[in-house]
């Protein structure tokens, strides 16, 4: 099984830049979105009914803002959006939760913290919602994959320049912090488990400084598995290739039917 992540930065620019094509061509089994800016009545049924694909679409209350969605060749057992614990959560349009019989999927877009202190604690709040949530769900005996744009390079080796943006939401000790807390719980990253040395490896780069072209980027977009999971991934790779975001898609290999 091939489980896909996107941070798109809205999925009508890139439904012009061919991502109904991209999708079939590359037919993952799963393919999860972040930032779709779009609510659903906003899209075409094109996007919507992808060939061979069921989709699911959250959006926020603020129009063309964040959004997730999930598109997916296995029917899931059930589909939830939000959390369910604090409208203050569910309300962006930022949750898909899909369960499979093999495993739970959390398709989730973290909050920016960088527009001022207001965001950053709801940032952090919302992690600590995400670490609530999740470890109810393993109380219930669920295996989690929680993939996305968590927002935040974890360490120095996930970024170009850490010592350049040490006080920069998305890597300061704060939020880096939390992401070492979530691993304590059990979590593990995919890329990082499988390649832990492997540098120049980012997922996010920014459009204002042409830096992708240089590659100065940050890995913000992560496979997250519970201790559970692991022996089954085989892979888990950074698309950089793919164009269309300032984000490149990652991938999830599974050894799962």
């Amino acid at each position: 099984m091939k489980i896909l992540s996107w941070n798109v930065n809205g999925i009508r620019a890139v439904e012009k830049k061919g991502f109904a094509d991209w999708l079939v061509k590359g037919s993952p089994d799963i393919l999860c979105l972040q930032e779709s800016k779009a609510s659903e009545e906003q899209l075409s049924e094109e996007i919507k009914s992808i060939s061979g694909y069921s989709s699911v679409w959250s959006s926020g209350e603020r129009k063309g803002y964040s959004g997730v969605a999930t598109y997916s060749r296995p029917a899931p057992v059930s589909v939830s959006k939000g959390f369910g614990m604090d409208p203050a959560f569910d309300r962006e349009g930022r949750i898909i939760v899909s369960e499979y019989p093999q495993f739970t999927l959390l398709n989730i877009y973290f909050p920016n913290g960088q527009k001022d202190d207001e965001r950053l604690r709801y940032k952090l709040a919302f992690y600590d919602a995400t670490l609530a949530y999740c470890e109810a769900l393993r109380k219930k005996g669920k295996k989690l994959i929680v993939c996305g744009d968590y927002n935040t390079a974890h360490n120095e080796i996930d970024l170009a320049r850490p010592k350049d943006n040490m006080n920069v939401s998305g890597f300061l000790r704060i939020e880096r912090d939390w992401m070492d807390r979530w691993e304590a719980h059990g979590y593990l990253d995919c890329f990082r488990t499988l390649y832990p040395n492997r540098s120049e490896a980012y997922t996010w780069w920014s459009m204002r400084t042409a830096a992708r072209e240089r590659n100065v980027g940050w890995r913000l977009d992560y496979f997250y598995v519970t201790a559970d999971l692991i022996d089954k991934v085989l892979d888990c790779e950074i698309m950089s290739e793919v164009k269309g975001s300032d984000h490149c898609p990652i991938s999830l290999s599974l050894n799962i039917q």
